[in-house]
Formats: structure tokens, sequence, C-alpha cells
């Protein structure tokens, strides 16, 4: 897959890395949806990429509203004809004891989190059934999809653990239609939604620094390429070494 001319949809691209891989996925020539609730972020997000040449449009849209992801999806399709890639990032966290755990916040971070995600595969992949085109959904995990390291955080973790399963239960099912799905779990990455201190998050990575987002826009990047087609229903790990030396 060569990015000129190729769509994609990428939620939570106001900021972070949802951000840094609008301009990646535009500086190699592709259209790109940004698909964000924040709108003033969401803007900012596209004239970045219009005034370095490439091309984009925004729309506002709440993950956790399935009305809202579809418009996006659809959106795509009316201003540039296609759906190639839809990148699910958009995420929150939600910080508080388990014993002290109010469940509006569960019920917050899971639905942006997990059903967030749930709905841009739903409406990508029906898109890109419909439209005979054979794209490739990123879906955006955490190691902590896979450690039980850091307390406080229990939506945080069971919502990134469910992105792993439905990566590997959606890309099961669309295989047939040879659309590809593909996870990722990042460590920590220096964006807003990462709330401890510098200095204690970057000896979690064997090279004692924070991931920048372009590190995981680059991967998404390269994880939508042909020659990575062979990489279906598996959660890749972007995360520096943080899940294996521990």
């Amino acid at each position: 897959m060569n990015a000129k001319e190729k769509v994609i949809v990428i939620t939570g691209a106001a900021s972070g890395i949802g951000r840094a891989t609008a301009r990646k996925f535009a500086s190699e020539g592709a259209k790109v949806v940004v698909a964000d609730l924040n709108e003033a972020g969401g803007m900012e997000t596209v004239d970045l990429i219009k005034k370095a040449g490439g091309e984009a449009a925004y729309i506002k849209t709440d993950v956790a509203n399935v009305q809202d992801v579809e418009k996006a999806v659809n959106f795509a399709v009316e201003i540039y004809g296609s759906i190639d890639i839809m990148f699910n990032n958009a995420g929150i966290g939600g910080r508080a004891p388990l014993l002290e755990h109010d469940p509006e916040i569960y019920d917050r971070v899971v639905k942006v989190n997990q059903y967030g995600v749930y709905y841009g595969i739903l409406a990508a992949a029906r898109k890109m059934k419909d439209l005979g085109i054979q794209g490739v959904i990123v879906n955006n995990g955490s190691t902590f999809g896979f450690l039980a390291s850091n307390r406080g955080i229990i939506g945080y973790h069971t919502s990134k653990a469910a992105v792993k399963m439905m990566t590997q239960c959606a890309a099961l099912e669309l295989a047939p239609y040879g659309i590809r799905v593909v996870g990722i779990a990042p460590g920590y990455v220096d964006t807003p939604i990462s709330k401890r201190p510098k200095d204690r998050a970057t000896g979690k990575h064997m090279r004692n620094e924070l991931i920048q987002p372009e590190a995981i826009a680059d991967a998404v990047y390269l994880l939508c390429q042909d020659a990575a087609n062979v990489i279906n229903g598996s959660t890749v790990m972007l995360d520096d070494g943080y899940a294996v030396f521990k």
C-alpha cells in the first residue's frame, strides 16, 4: 500500500499519537480525516497538515457515540471517495483507587476506549466491504492491556485488554473480505494522556526515554503497508521493551 491518494480516518487526532499519525500519513500523500471531539485541536491538526502541503479535513466526533463514528466514516467517503485505513486511536484515562472508584469513571473510560474501537471497526469494515476495499484497520491498545502494572486504572487496563481481543475477533471475521486488522500496544508515550511523572515513566523503557508520538506514528504507517500484510490479528508491542524485561 502506497499511502499516496489513500484515505485514512484517525480518531483522537487532535493531539498526541493521533496528530502525529495524521501528519505522518499526510506527508506520505494520504488524505486524512481528523475525527475528534476537540474541535480546536482537530482544526489545528488540519491546519498543520495543510501548511505542510498535505490534504486533511476535520469532523467533530465523539467515539462513544456510534452515530458519530459512522458519520466520520461516511464523511471520508463523501469528500475523498474512499476509506482505505481506519485508525481507532482515541482514548482516555481515569484514575482512582479501586475501593474508591466511581462506576461513572469506569463507564466513561470503557465507552471511549472499548466501545469507541468497536464502533470504529464496525463502521469502517462495513464501508470497506460495501466499496470492495481491502483495507486496514488499526486499533490502539496498550501495554496495560497485557500487564496489570499500575494501580488505580482498572477501567484503562480492562478496556485496553478488550482492544486486543476485538482485534483478533475482527481479523478472523474480516479476513474473507481482504480486510486486515492489527493492534498496537504502546508503552509510555509523551502525550497529554500520560499522567505519570516523566522521570518515573522513562525508566519503564529499555532506553530510559519516553516514547515520542512520532515513533508510534511511524510504526502505524509501516503496519499499513502491503509489505506488512502477514501481520493480521496480532497486537504489536510498541513499548521499547517495557513488557519483556519486567
